[in-house]
């Protein structure tokens, strides 16, 4: 946001604070005089707007000060934090503090304080501690505790909307950055079938031209041409792993899915038919190919037995591995083609439960015939590192991504090549995330269905022992008027109420008489919610009646005196 956004953010922070204050401040003003509650003195009203205007002001920044600063005059007003005048700005302090409280730890502490200060202060009152606690706890209950949690739970469906928007863009980067590495891979894997086929038939094209060219009764110009097409097939050779340099990913050589592709007995019929002297092993037996030599395909669809990802063991295979195998025969022949001409190769494939296991190894490159032409290499760069690195280094990487194990390097005066696949591709699936338990989801049952069902049960014990309270405390009129002064106090307590007045208007009160020792307060109706008169009734030190006095109700704006 940019300087002039922060202006703009800051004068509408202040109007809305400024409002605020503004509405709170209508019940402090217009309680009293429209006859809901008694009327605050001036100066208590002057103290309250003031407090009010400090903690809106302090609201944002410090919303936990400002609310016991709420609370502190909710206390000093009236009674148990029941007062109309600072009732609505407690519970709309209280939900500020909810939602912009960073924390919830300091708010607990919050609430213990003001339910210590309202004990204190109904103790040092004097009043009937019962009514005042059940009064106290059921207020802060419902008008502070519950409204927080209001406030709480609003701030966090606020957070969740913006981790879940943050977190929606955040799969959709991921879902793009997947599909880019789906295409690369995607990539990869065509180019590592390009090179697989096309190099692998290259070579032995570019073998069969050497053969040709080395032949004893060949004319020379048909030798010049056998030499010519050798190294055009080299060439073409060369500039397939140029291609493949660019469109291969190094670190991705893992194919998504397995590619049609030959079987291993194809492979070895057809480096056989290329001139190549190739020995097929299984674990059941050996068979030799000769120069000219094919293998048979006893199930009639040009797929031996056990090539198709099911092997005589019956065991089911994966097809990734199936064609990792296939991929690895083909590498190494190629290999043999061209950097071992007419070197004698053993394939060997051993099929399991657990897996698969192909070795290929090559022997050492024979003399040439004495008396007989020189052919260059087969590969027109020449040496091991004509096929730019590719080949087995990208094989080493699939094999090892699958779970298996892969090897390459001198054996004797030859060479071999081992992979070990699996039997079954690795899963891939993380655990499924258990789901909580009944019992886990019991535990979690709202606080903002319980705070006020717990609010209630104690709002309806105060409202019980109010009702009890104000209706044995009550003294009849008629008699009221048959009291005398001179009575003691246990010839009167037939006739006086049980109890006496919870909250007696002892600031509306007569001053006491001088010989006085205890007043007594009663109320002069057992109407609720609303204010009545009292009767004083002064005993001196013996018990005797000394005074009685008629308390008049607070006078309201427009009323005149009481008579």
């Amino acid at each position: 946001m940019d300087a002039q956004g922060d202006v703009r953010e800051t004068h509408r922070r202040r109007r809305v604070d400024a409002a605020l204050w503004a509405a709170l401040c209508v019940p402090v003003l217009a309680a009293g005089p429209l006859g809901f509650s008694e009327p605050l003195p001036p100066g208590h009203r002057i103290a309250a707007l003031a407090v009010l205007a400090a903690a809106t002001v302090l609201g944002r920044a410090r919303p936990v000060l400002a609310f016991l600063l709420v609370a502190a005059l909710a206390l000093a007003t009236g009674s148990a934090l029941l007062t109309l005048e600072t009732g609505a700005a407690l519970t709309v302090f209280a939900l500020l503090l909810g939602v912009r409280a960073e924390r919830a730890g300091p708010a607990p502490y919050a609430f213990g304080a003001v339910l210590l200060l309202g004990l204190g202060r109904s103790a040092v009152r004097g009043v009937d501690p019962v009514s005042e606690a059940l009064v106290l706890v059921s207020a802060l209950l419902l008008v502070v505790v519950f409204p927080w949690l209001c406030g709480r739970h609003w701030r966090q469906r606020r957070a969740l909307a913006e981790a879940g928007w943050a977190r929606a863009a955040q799969l959709e980067r991921e879902q793009r950055i997947v599909a880019d590495r789906a295409r690369l891979r995607e990539r990869a894997r065509i180019a590592q079938e390009v090179h697989d086929c096309l190099g692998h038939e290259l070579s032995l094209i570019a073998l069969r031209a050497g053969a040709l060219q080395l032949a004893r009764d060949l004319p020379e110009r048909h030798r010049r041409a056998a030499a010519e097409l050798r190294s055009a097939a080299a060439d073409a050779t060369d500039r397939l792993h140029a291609v493949i340099g660019l469109l291969r990913e190094p670190d991705e050589p893992v194919p998504l899915e397995p590619a049609p592709t030959d079987s291993i007995e194809s492979l070895v019929r057809r480096a056989a038919a290329s001139g190549m002297t190739v020995r097929t092993e299984h674990p059941g037996g050996t068979g030799a190919l000769g120069a000219l030599g094919g293998t048979s395909e006893p199930d009639g669809t040009g797929e031996p037995d056990g090539a198709d990802g099911s092997g005589a063991d019956g065991a089911s295979r994966s097809p990734l591995a199936e064609q990792l195998a296939r991929s690895v025969v083909r590498e190494a022949l190629t290999n043999a083609a061209k950097h071992a001409p007419g070197a004698p190769v053993t394939v060997r494939t051993e099929r399991g439960a657990d897996g698969t296991t192909v070795t290929v190894t090559s022997g050492a490159v024979p003399p040439p015939p004495p008396n007989s032409p020189t052919a260059a290499p087969a590969h027109g760069s020449g040496g091991p590192g004509g096929s730019g690195g590719f080949g087995l280094p990208g094989l080493r990487a699939r094999v090892t991504a699958l779970g298996g194990t892969f090897t390459a390097g001198r054996h004797g005066t030859g060479f071999r090549v081992h992979a070990r696949l699996p039997g079954r591709s690795p899963a891939g699936h993380g655990a499924r995330t258990p789901y909580r338990s009944r019992l886990d989801r019991l535990r979690r049952v709202p606080a903002v269905v319980a705070v006020p069902a717990l609010g209630a049960l104690f709002f309806g014990g105060a409202l019980a022992w109010y009702a009890y309270a104000q209706a044995h405390s009550t003294l009849e009129p008629a008699a009221y008027a048959a009291l005398r002064p001179g009575a003691t106090l246990d010839q009167l307590r037939p006739v006086l109420p049980d109890r006496a007045a919870a909250d007696p208007p002892v600031d509306r009160a007569p001053p006491r008489p001088a010989a006085a020792g205890e007043c007594r307060y009663y109320r002069a109706d057992g109407e609720l919610f609303t204010m009545v008169e009292h009767f004083r009734l002064c005993f001196d030190r013996d018990g005797v009646l000394v005074a009685k006095d008629v308390v008049p109700r607070a006078r309201l704006a427009g009323e005149g005196p009481t008579g």
